[in-house]
């Protein structure tokens, strides 16, 4: 599914309501304005309810953002900015479900037309700073490596790689736009956004003020405590991320692999490095004339077919353990159940501890033993020694409690009748991750990987994942795991 279909879905629903408000409601003023308003209010509710599933997901995604801006603004005369964003990803949870429910709520809204100049000009501002998002992943792809975004005058050709955010989430993960869609998107919606500012008064009123208060209390209510079922409490209703139950991680690994090899060099284009001129040719006319383009003089780049089989996060499934050591195949193919513990972050404040040491000082010294003298050393004194070591303060009771009382007791049970149990967590050193394993009395292994494939396996932190020769079989919220024994009777068969 593309944005077009999505766009033709939300028109034909626009379309159907208009026509019954009309002739059925007598409510519509304006058939134009009216489909508008229908048009962005479904679309709105459609896009913040699959936002709604995963409200993390957006969280990840504003965390993302507010670390790209700490960056960009660093340097610029808004770098008292700077500090801000580190603050605000902090929040980003609670930032995402306020979020989520304002544009569902709105959504509503506009569909409902309540609140009319209130709901146009919140309707103006959250396009307004979707496009500001959209705009600068999209944007962000003309700026090569090593230049601030507000050197403009550097910019260059785009490259896809130079987007440091990848996407802009305003789906979710239920479909992926391209950066640029996603911007063109947003600039389309600012159309029926100033329709509405300066129309509003001719926008259609389904209810009368009582029913549209009562609209606005109970679904943000209903909304926020959704949302917040969706990972407070439990994993999303529905899972729209490559690491599903049923999905074979192996396997999917291995089919993405191959078709990324077999794809097809359907073009090369070429960018002049003096004049910025740009010519695309077909490989076959390329290999004739190749000569014509030195590299010395011009930029080449490939344009590749499409690999069959979509490339996901799992083709980023590589993990290591705490001496670096690649362990990903030895996870992957263990014929047996196994159970994979996710944790994206170890809570904890950082700490430095100082160990001191006791030194002697040895200086040379010559011993005469019968007739022959030795070269040998003696003490000559004890000087202090100190050691420093960078770990935490696991002091977050909360999520300590998580692994004594949750987890642990799960896998030393599997460990138990011989199943394997581990903990993959986000690059860390080896002494901080010791000393937490110390501190939850943990005798089972602790791995390293990437920080945003954890938390696209699962959105529980910490989370069990149950997999079985590769294929996950089940997950569990550290808040919904059942004992070992309820996980083996169901389960492990």
């Amino acid at each position: 599914m593309g944005l077009g279909t999505i766009f033709i879905a939300t028109a034909i629903v626009a379309l159907l309501l208009t026509t019954l408000m009309h002739f059925g409601l007598h409510k519509v003023k304006n058939w134009g304005l009216s489909f508008f308003q229908n048009f962005a209010g479904a679309l709105f509710v459609f896009s913040g309810a699959v936002k709604a599933i995963d409200p993390l997901g957006t969280a990840y995604k504003m965390e993302q953002y507010f670390e790209q801006f700490e960056v960009v603004f660093k340097p610029t005369w808004f770098s008292f900015l700077s500090p801000l964003f580190p603050k605000l990803s902090a929040y980003s949870a609670g930032f995402s479900v306020f979020m989520i429910v304002f544009e569902i709520v709105l959504g509503l809204f506009l569909l409902a037309g309540a609140y009319r100049k209130f709901t146009a000009w919140a309707f103006l501002l959250l396009v307004g700073f979707f496009t500001f998002l959209t705009g600068f992943t999209y944007l962000t792809g003309f700026v090569p490596e090593g230049v601030n975004f507000f050197q403009f005058g550097q910019w260059g050709q785009f490259v896809e790689t130079n987007m440091k955010v990848t996407d802009c989430g305003c789906f979710g993960d239920f479909i992926k736009l391209k950066p640029k869609v996603s911007f063109f998107k947003d600039l389309f919606l600012l159309i029926p956004a100033f329709l509405f500012l300066f129309r509003s008064k001719h926008m259609h009123t389904l209810f009368n003020s009582r029913i549209n208060a009562g609209l606005a209390i109970i679904s943000t209510g209903l909304l926020t405590i959704y949302c917040m079922s969706n990972f407070v409490w439990n994993l999303p209703d529905v899972d729209f991320r490559p690491f599903k139950i049923g999905v074979n991680i192996r396997e999917r690994m291995q089919a993405e692999r191959d078709a990324l090899n077999a794809v097809d060099i359907l073009a090369y284009k070429m960018t002049n490095k003096k004049t910025g001129e740009s010519i695309e040719l077909p490989y076959d006319q390329y290999m004739k004339e190749f000569q014509k383009y030195p590299a010395e003089d011009w930029e080449l780049e490939q344009i590749k077919s499409e690999p069959a089989v979509p490339q996901t996060k799992i083709s980023e499934f590589e993990v290591s353990n705490l001496s670096g050591d690649n362990v990903t195949d030895s996870l992957l193919n263990d014929p047996n159940y196994s159970f994979m513990v996710i944790s994206h972050k170890l809570y904890g404040k950082d700490k430095t501890v100082v160990n001191v040491f006791a030194d002697t000082i040895y200086v040379p010294d010559t011993i005469r033993t019968g007739g022959t003298i030795q070269i040998g050393r003696k003490a000559a004194g004890v000087r202090e020694r100190r050691d420093t070591l960078m770990t935490k303060d696991w002091n977050n009771a909360g999520f300590m409690k998580a692994w004594t009382e949750k987890i642990n007791p799960v896998l030393m049970a599997a460990q138990k009748e011989g199943l394997k149990g581990y903990v993959i967590t986000a690059y860390l050193n080896a002494g901080a991750i010791n000393d937490f394993r110390k501190n939850i009395g943990a005798d089972y292994p602790f791995y390293t990987a990437d920080d945003i494939l954890l938390k696209t396996i699962i959105r529980s932190n910490p989370g069990l994942v149950l997999l079985k020769n590769g294929k996950v079989v089940m997950q569990w919220h550290y808040r919904q795991l059942p004992d070992y024994a309820k996980i083996k009777e169901k389960f492990l068969k």
